[in-house]
């Protein structure tokens, strides 16, 4: 579509009428809503990306890293995914009351304690991890997503504490929690211009993903600029942001033909709507990013993923990470 459309009509406006044809579509032909996108047998679900502790601009505490996730890479199902995780977030509450910290919320549904270190945060959840009887970086492994854009001034980086260091420091504390930690996927670790620290940053890592959110904004040029740049090895698909299922599907084709991790992800001011639901597994993605298991809004994704499953029955399997 082009881009005067948009500016006139709004994104907003023209994807809830992509989405309703799309819906319609699947009820006219008396399909579910996953078998109607790319992937028409064979299907897998995607593992969850499960938000654990809020921080940056999704809550009102120190923490500079915007979201620490749980990713539970031995699950065997959907519905296994959601106990380990499950299981997590009850001990990693009981950890943060006796901190005596608050075990409220934020905006995508994980916990917001008012800590300002981000190791702080990494060291509850490999305690919760442990307490819930599993190892971490073997059954569940522990995802960041950083929103670089929030922490980048002048070509600097405020990511490790309040103080702005070069990129190339950046890049070395990143390695360092990396081997501490066990961290196997990093969303957004610079600024979404900033072209040579992501190549950089992907010449150092292995085994780890990089996924590009605000570095692509579902957008098939930049993607493709970031292909040639080896910037990442890994996509998040946010509808509204390109603004038409159409477009979002030309952009999940090319990312899967040039071998990039496909994650599916909702948006901060969510609806109890479970289209990325379908549309994850419809597409074969690898992964779903849709909050903790919190807030009505959230659940209603995994809830859906649920019913699919069920409806694949002994067809069911996960996706690959």
């Amino acid at each position: 579509m082009a881009l005067n459309k948009k500016s006139k009509l709004g994104a907003n406006t023209i994807l809830a009428v992509s989405m309703a044809v799309k819906k319609l579509s699947a009820k006219i032909k008396k399909l579910p809503l996953f078998k109607t996108f790319l992937v028409k047998k064979n299907f897998k679900l995607p593992y969850p990306l499960m938000n654990v502790i809020n921080g940056g601009a999704h809550a009102n505490n120190g923490l500079r890293i915007q979201e620490f996730m749980i990713r539970p890479d031995k699950a065997k199902s959907i519905q296994e995914s959601i106990r380990i995780c499950f299981l997590v977030i009850n001990n990693l509450k009981k950890l943060i009351k006796n901190r005596g910290e608050s075990t409220s919320v934020g905006d995508e549904g994980g916990f917001a304690p008012m800590i300002d270190k981000n190791e702080d945060a990494l060291k509850l959840i490999v305690k919760a991890i442990q307490v819930s009887g599993f190892k971490n970086g073997r059954d569940i492994s522990i995802c960041l997503d950083v929103a670089a854009n929030e922490l980048f001034k002048k070509g600097k980086y405020s990511i490790h504490s309040n103080k702005y260091i070069s990129s190339e420091k950046t890049i070395k504390k990143y390695l360092s929690l990396i081997k501490k930690y066990k961290i196997k996927s990093i969303e957004d670790p610079f600024e979404e211009n900033d072209w040579i620290s992501w190549n950089k940053f992907m010449k150092k890592v292995a085994n780890t993903q990089i996924v590009g959110d605000d570095l692509y904004v579902t957008n098939l040029e930049r993607l493709k600029i970031g292909f040639l740049n080896k910037s990442s090895n890994s996509i998040l698909i946010k509808l509204n942001q390109i603004g038409t299922v159409t477009e979002t599907l030309e952009v999940i084709k090319f990312a899967q033909l040039i071998g990039f991790k496909t994650i599916v992800s909702h948006r901060s001011g969510e609806s109890e709507d479970t289209f990325i639901a379908d549309l994850a597994v419809g597409t074969n993605s690898n992964q779903i990013k849709t909050g903790s298991l919190a807030r009505s809004e959230r659940v209603s994704k995994y809830n859906q993923l649920i019913r699919i499953e069920e409806i694949l029955g002994n067809k069911s399997k996960m996706n690959s990470i």
